[in-house]
């Protein structure tokens, strides 16, 4: 996700040796005295995890109904009821936020378009009345100017449109059933309406599913999104959620590199900034592509492989009925396309919020365990490797794991599917 706002803290050491972050540093990322915290060591810097036991963002689903045909969605290849939430579960939903300190943000979104559901909205403002940051996500169809005043008027932080195509035609491409001029229209008038400000609210921020059938289109996109004054892009690379969608990746050449990333020993290759041009890009795409440790202006260029963001961010995920599960790809059952093969990825319930809170089922000692094991990533690689039948669900692995779920095939952990 590209954003613009960052912030810089200072610590200090005192005469025990002890290192001191600023009491509001610790107190963002849940540093309470007998937190027990994750050190990784790299070039030049030291990297702090957050706590596994800080819950910093929930994401709700509130329908898995859709309007849209989607190509890129796991419903083309799936036998999962289609249901909404109901006005019950929601109660316990937030009864449960109102029990957390600190409170995290929430973040209105699943496998259906949330706007589908009636009561959205109203769910959004009572929310909006704890004072935390909500989110939504939307194909932008039903963005008419009833519901874009009803949504601005709800305190909303950031509005997510996902928009796959810069033109009618390959747009309509991904998102069948749906024509983009009308989704401009909704979101132009969306932008127009909110408050005149430097920093007008909501934000805005737009959602790119890349593929070959649509790559070239990224940059106009991107241009649609300043020209309705977006704050941020997030770009994702498609799962293939059937055979013929694995025609449209464009990680193939990353997927073989992942494995040779994680050597310990490979050269390691410093890059300045510089412009990417007809000048440049030919041969800094070799440069990408040639087997090496790549840091871009002292940042790593391949990011971190084998890292659950679920788990870095602190989130957890509950769906449409009620069930919390720790990641939204393991909210439900659903098959996607790993290496030439279908690998069915079981969903895993830590519990229903009907019947436990919501800090209940955080702490839920078997859920703990299980975001340590991914904070260690202890799973095969079936991400790069994939040569068993084990590698064709998530129930188990080639190196021992049999505890369910095992993560070893999740794109997400290797940087190359990503949600907003």
């Amino acid at each position: 996700m590209i954003s613009t706002k960052s912030t810089t803290a200072w610590a200090e050491v005192d005469e025990n040796g002890r290192l001191v972050l600023p009491p509001e540093v610790a107190e963002q990322y849940g540093l309470h005295p007998g937190a027990k915290v994750r050190l990784d060591e790299g070039h030049n810097l030291v990297r702090m995890h957050r706590p596994v036991t800080q819950l910093t963002k929930v994401y709700i689903e509130p329908t898995v109904a859709c309007n849209l045909d989607c190509i890129t969605c796991f419903r083309n290849s799936w036998d999962q009821p289609i249901g909404r939430m109901t006005e019950k579960t929601f109660e316990r939903f937030i009864a449960g936020l109102k029990e957390l300190s600190p409170l995290p943000s929430v973040y209105f979104g699943g496998i259906g378009e949330p706007l589908f559901h009636p009561r959205t909205i109203e769910w959004i403002a009572r929310v909006k009345q704890l004072g935390v940051k909500v989110e939504l996500i939307t194909n932008g169809t039903i963005l008419n100017e009833k519901i874009a005043r009803q949504l601005i008027d709800s305190g909303l932080d950031v509005l997510w449109v996902s928009i796959d195509g810069a033109s009618p035609e390959t747009y309509a491409d991904v998102r069948m059933g749906a024509e983009l001029p009308n989704i401009l229209k909704n979101l132009d008038r969306f932008a127009k309406m909110r408050k005149a400000s430097h920093y007008p609210k909501p934000e805005i921020g737009m959602a790119f599913v890349a593929m070959k059938r649509n790559i070239a289109d990224l940059p106009k996109v991107i241009q649609l999104g300043k020209s309705v004054k977006a704050q941020y892009f997030s770009v994702s690379n498609v799962q293939p959620a059937t055979e013929d969608m694995q025609a449209d990746r464009l990680y193939l050449q990353t997927m073989h590199n992942i494995a040779y990333l994680q050597a310990p020993h490979l050269p390691r290759l410093s890059l300045p900034k510089m412009d990417f041009n007809e000048i440049t890009t030919e041969a800094l795409v070799q440069t990408f592509n040639s087997q090496l440790n790549i840091s871009f202006a002292g940042n790593n260029w391949g990011g971190a492989n084998d890292t659950c963001n679920f788990v870095e961010s602190g989130t957890m995920s509950i769906a449409w009925n009620g069930d919390v599960s720790p990641c939204w790809p393991l909210m439900h059952t659903h098959t996607s396309y790993l290496h030439g093969k279908p690998r069915l990825s079981k969903k895993h319930v830590i519990g229903n919020i009907a019947g436990r809170s919501l800090a209940d089922l955080w702490l839920d000692p078997d859920y703990v365990a299980y975001r340590e094991r991914l904070h260690n990533f202890v799973f095969a690689p079936c991400s790069f490797c994939g040569g068993c039948d084990l590698s064709e669900t998530n129930e188990e692995d080639c190196i021992g794991n049999t505890t369910f779920p095992v993560c070893g095939g999740c794109l997400w952990a290797q940087g190359i599917i990503q949600c907003p």
